[in-house]
């Protein structure tokens, strides 16, 4: 992805998902998600003093903190994502990697975000109302351990 030097910003509805090895043919499964969230990191400080000196507090990096992040999509019928669910809700944990890709007007791609170790911690069915007019939507959290930006 070459940088490109642009006046507009790039608009929040065009991106893709890509989750890999979640099925058992090992394939990326992408999803037609409506919204991805949890693009955060945080490398807290850690204050300390020596006693030796004054009243100055020193701060070091400490431990890499990735959020959640959250997809969340109306219900297709796809069973790749509910099974690997099922799989860490009976004891086997598959930890796995993938991209959510940020896309131009084009639908080229101008920058990604890669999980690794990611896991299903949460899966929210649809609120189910037959006074509404709506689409039946899921939502799945993953815990993951690192997360990096390629531009």
């Amino acid at each position: 992805m070459p940088p490109v030097t642009r006046d507009d910003p790039y608009a929040s509805y065009n991106f893709e998902i890509f989750v890999f090895n979640v099925s058992d043919d090992g394939l990326a499964v992408s999803g037609s998600f409506t919204e991805a969230s949890g693009l955060e990191l945080e490398i807290p400080p850690i204050e300390y003093r020596n006693g030796s000196e004054d009243i100055t507090v020193r701060k070091i990096p400490g431990l890499k903190k990735f959020t959640n992040l959250t997809f969340k999509r109306g219900i297709t019928g796809h069973a790749a994502f509910w099974k690997w669910v099922a799989d860490a809700l009976n004891g086997t944990v598959k930890r796995t990697h993938g991209s959510i890709v940020l896309c131009d007007e084009n639908r080229n791609h101008v920058m990604r975000w890669n999980f690794d170790r990611g896991w299903p911690t949460k899966y929210t069915g649809p609120t189910l109302s037959a006074t509404k007019n709506e689409i039946a939507m899921e939502t799945l959290v993953l815990a993951v351990e690192k997360l990096e930006i390629e531009v």
